[in-house]
């Protein structure tokens, strides 16, 4: 067999795969940028992107990727030489706190390693020592695409609020938006990134700030502030173009329509919450099973503080970069790669892979995916349990 034939399965953790109506959505004519019913369009769209946020106060779209949100909300809530407080739980909260550090910011970070949530109590342990309250802020994922650890925001929110740190509270949602629960304003959190190809199911390029009055406040008068990031021409704009610092990104604008009109307006979005818990559920259940006897392990031993939108995987190296290849090269399947997963004994991650489960995925290509690794071990001779996929169809049998 070849990769030639048949659908492809992307099952990297972003871009994910994007619903055939989502792709039909881009493919028309450019619109009038200056036409009315654009305009209505976006603001159906900002409405319905904070209601995925659960938010009823701000938002704001930026016509770029993750790493420009790191950036943009950064820009619009500091000064140089404020200082942050990062929380690790594998590469993406570090490079968020790489972006404050360039950009002249005090940057300390607690680092609970590549296979733990951030644990509150070590958090709370620091904050309480911070006397003068010059921590500023605390960085966060909600899901780290490289380890596949999901913290817990609500109990993050509630050990700064317990001790009364006025410290605000920014969380990185790219990875899980329109996957996990968030519940930005019952959760007290201030501000909340995210991008378009993940969760969302539409390709990449457009970048999303939520934040409430309480960071727009902290905002005020900020030296970091630049004309193209700066969230306050954006909130109440008195031309359309301002939403955007210039032209809107139409062709996106149509393609995320189309996904909030799925994941809002047709599925529901707590449905899509639990269709997302199902299937991170079945294929947890195949890994567990796999790894009874053997070589293969999740990287995340709890299942509390197991993503719902990807999962990182550990094998003996090389057989991560060996699986990924046979996968691709004769199974139309392609997997993550390991991404910043190196060890001493495996500099390059090859002992690692990632499937990603978000956003346009169902029951029937989880299984074909799970048939596909199975596939895959077997051509590698990975030891392993036996069962799994009759695990993984129980899962989704009975829910």
């Amino acid at each position: 067999m070849t990769r030639f034939f048949g659908r492809h399965h992307i099952a990297i953790p972003g871009p994910s795969i994007l619903p055939d109506r989502v792709i039909q959505a881009i493919g028309r004519a450019s619109p009038d940028i200056y036409d009315p019913e654009l305009a209505e369009m976006v603001h159906g769209i900002i409405k319905d992107l904070k209601t995925v946020a659960g938010t009823k106060e701000y938002a704001s779209i930026y016509i770029c990727n993750g790493h420009g949100v790191w950036e943009g909300s950064l820009t619009n809530l500091f000064n140089k030489g404020d200082k942050v407080l990062v929380l690790a739980t594998g590469i993406f909260a570090p490079g968020w706190g790489g972006f404050a550090e360039a950009l002249g910011m005090d940057v300390e970070t607690l680092d609970f390693g590549k296979r733990n949530p951030v644990d509150t109590e070590t958090l709370l342990e620091r904050l309480s020592r911070d006397k003068k309250h010059e921590i500023k802020a605390v960085l966060v994922v909600q899901v780290d695409t490289s380890t596949s650890v999901r913290n817990d925001i609500h109990a993050i929110s509630k050990a700064i609020k317990s001790i009364d740190h006025p410290a605000l509270l920014a969380v990185d949602c790219i990875a899980s938006l329109g996957c996990e629960n968030f519940y930005m304003d019952e959760w007290n959190v201030d501000v909340m990134i995210a991008g378009s190809q993940k969760g969302l199911m539409t390709p990449p390029g457009l970048g999303f700030i939520f934040f409430n009055e309480r960071a727009r406040e902290a905002g005020k008068n900020v030296n970091l502030r630049t004309p193209y990031w700066d969230w306050e021409r954006r909130v109440n704009p008195e031309e359309f173009y301002q939403l955007f610092c210039g032209t809107a990104p139409t062709h996106q604008l149509f393609a995320l329509r189309e996904a909030l009109n799925m994941i809002l307006h047709e599925e529901g979005l707590e449905q899509v919450f639990r269709r997302h818990g199902i299937i991170a559920e079945a294929i947890w259940a195949a890994f567990d099973t796999w790894s009874s006897k053997g070589q293969i392990e999740m990287n995340i031993r709890d299942k509390h503080s197991r993503s719902h939108s990807v999962s990182t995987i550990k094998l003996l190296p090389p057989n991560g970069t060996l699986l990924r290849k046979w996968t691709r090269d004769h199974a139309g399947l392609t997997l993550g790669i390991g991404l910043g997963m190196g060890t001493n004994d495996d500099p390059k991650s090859t002992g690692y892979f990632r499937i990603g489960h978000m956003g346009h995925i169902n029951p029937n290509m989880i299984l074909g995916l799970l048939g596909s690794i199975e596939a895959g071990f077997e051509h590698l001779g990975v030891a392993r349990g036996t069962g799994s996929l009759e695990a993984a169809t129980k899962v989704i049998s009975q829910t």
